[in-house]
């Protein structure tokens, strides 16, 4: 199976490069499923139903949220109906509406298991990560119920989204780190055959502070002082994630590699 998934879409200018280059891609590299973390998508903070149906447009089978899921007030309501925008999978139970992780069909009929964690350090802390995680793939095992896995772990911290890696290696076919906003170069494939990266980036103006126009977190850092709300940055947008090619028998990652298109980054698209 062909997947690629896409790091944090910021504000007006992700959107426009999701729009621009998706179509191309899915084509380009025969793509079987495409996820999306979009929890930025609305502003740089949260989604609506029309900035979630903007990425669904573009091609997006899935799409991811984070720490900001429910800044717009919309969403926790749009994600009841909405099956296909996946929310934190370790809230305690009872206490968001939506979910965390669902079984998807491809094109021809294969099933993806994606879900959505959140880490513990230096986040707003939720409930453990890893037995999350673990009793998500417990439920539907690779190559028996899903023929892939997606995991999407929205962190700050590099230490714990590694740790999440490996406690998937084997399990999984892919787990993206999300949130950091930085495009990391260790893509690979771990051990035991499970596609991993630290973190896919943002697609967003990366002429910013992580996407944010610099004039407000400049002031903040350099004074201590607010004068507004930040800000995207609204130059063109690079869309950043990763190529991942699955065992049609396994499920778990043969190869995986970095995309990188449009912006101020340097292009990197899988030659196939």
């Amino acid at each position: 199976m062909r997947i690629a998934f896409f790091g944090d879409i910021l504000g007006k200018s992700g959107r426009k490069a999701a729009a621009a280059h998706l179509p191309g891609l899915r084509e380009r590299l025969s793509l079987d499923f495409v996820a999306v973390n979009a929890e930025n998508a609305a502003g740089g903070f949260g989604i609506t139903r029309g900035t979630a149906e903007d990425l669904f447009d573009a091609g997006a089978d899935v799409l991811t949220l984070g720490n900001h899921a429910w800044d717009q007030s919309e969403a926790l309501t749009y994600i009841e109906r909405e099956p296909r925008l996946l929310r934190p999978v370790n809230y305690p139970p009872n206490t968001a509406p939506g979910k965390g992780a669902n079984l998807y069909q491809t094109k021809d009929g294969r099933s993806v298991l994606v879900m959505n964690v959140m880490g513990r350090l230096f986040m707003d802390p939720l409930e453990d990560p890893f037995a999350a995680v673990d009793e998500q793939i417990s439920s539907a095992p690779l190559g028996q119920v899903a023929d892939a896995i997606l995991v999407d772990f929205h962190g700050e911290a590099t230490s714990e989204k590694t740790a999440m890696g490996y406690f998937c290696d084997g399990r999984a076919s892919l787990v993206v780190g999300t949130h950091t906003h930085v495009p990391t170069a260790d893509a690979r494939v771990l051990p035991g055959g499970t596609g991993y990266i630290t973190d896919l980036g943002m697609t967003g103006d990366y002429n910013s502070i992580i996407g944010m126009d610099p004039e407000e977190p400049m002031r903040r850092f350099t004074t201590k002082m607010r004068s507004g709300r930040f800000q995207p940055a609204d130059g063109e947008a690079t869309l950043c994630g990763v190529y991942v090619e699955t065992d049609d028998k396994t499920g778990l990652a043969k190869r995986i590699d970095p995309i990188r298109i449009g912006g101020r980054l340097a292009e990197a698209v899988p030659a196939l």
